[in-house]
């Protein structure tokens, strides 16, 4: 019998591009992914990966595989979903809902959403991973999360596989905080040309938050010059505290701010990020899933522009 864990890692391999990538998107070692792999090699009595370079790719049966394999995974995605509805009335919402957020949602939103669906359905389980939106979209896609919300800035693409449906959540807007003693902290609004002599503190180069930095300053020369790097936003606010730099902060998960920082809005463009929630189309009947939905919808509401 093929083990369905192992055609998930292989599809994950696939999706991601490595063993390693995908030990990543899984929580796995690249051993175990390795391990997985040949297990259902030999399972199947064929090569399912050949080494290309310093690398791997799919063979022919792979690729056959993780074809086929897909419809097989999305009835098992709607058969959960029935057996999870059959006889459940909306007070006794059962089973699990894995989710993937990016980590100012997770602050923001999801944390108060996760107590108040723990005190209303105690057997609804909602294991929570942080991740950036591009893996978050793999992560839903290939089955390894249920429910995912990402975010998109401005006109930085993320591309949505055809079996995921995107649900829209809220605006989260972002300010450029900087010291209040700055020659531009008594500006009501800031645009690129007014920042394009600054330093900068910003997210890795592989984040949605970086390319849409900048993508703010498009023909704007020598700019953004980014001379300090985080993943964490509370330490681009106290760098610029220290005025060290200047950053770009979204409101959504930030806190109150430091008396001797500013926070001010970007103009010519407004500097916003739209989030959205996604799940799997098999996954539309699941009670779990539409419960966890409706909450961060109902969380989310209030949220909106704020």
């Amino acid at each position: 019998m093929i083990d369905l864990d192992a055609v998930i890692s292989l599809r994950a391999v696939a999706t991601q591009g490595s063993v390693v990538a995908a030990a990543g998107t899984l929580g796995y070692t690249p051993s175990a992914v390795s391990q997985q792999v040949k297990r259902l090699e030999r399972e199947t009595g064929v090569a399912l990966l050949e080494r290309v370079g310093r690398g791997v790719v799919l063979t022919e049966a792979g690729t056959r595989l993780v074809t086929g394999s897909a419809p097989i995974l999305a009835d098992l995605d709607r058969l959960r979903a029935d057996l999870q509805g059959a006889d459940v009335d909306s007070a006794a919402i059962t089973g699990e809902v894995r989710l993937a957020a990016f980590s100012t949602v997770v602050r923001g939103l999801l944390a108060p959403v996760l107590v108040d669906l723990a005190a209303r359905h105690p057997d609804l389980h909602l294991p929570l991973r942080e991740s950036e939106p591009w893996e978050t979209i793999a992560l839903v896609a290939s089955g390894q999360r249920d429910l995912g919300i990402v975010h998109r800035w401005g006109g930085v693409a993320l591309a949505m596989p055809d079996q995921l449906v995107s649900t829209p959540l809220f605006t989260d807007v972002a300010d450029v905080v900087l010291r209040r003693d700055h020659p531009l902290a008594d500006r009501d609004m800031l645009r690129p040309d007014d920042l394009a002599g600054e330093k900068w503190v910003a997210t890795f180069e592989a984040t949605i938050c970086r390319q849409w930095l900048r993508r703010l300053f498009d023909g704007v020369p020598n700019a953004p010059r980014v001379v300090h790097e985080s993943m964490e936003f509370e330490n681009h606010v106290e760098i610029a505290r220290a005025g060290l730099a200047v950053a770009l902060v979204p409101r959504l998960g930030r806190g109150v701010l430091p008396d001797d920082v500013v926070a001010i809005p970007t103009i010519d463009p407004v500097s916003t990020r739209d989030v959205h929630a996604v799940h799997r189309r098999t996954q539309a009947d699941s009670p779990a899933l539409r419960a966890t939905l409706e909450a961060v919808q109902a969380r989310a509401a209030d949220l909106d522009g704020a």
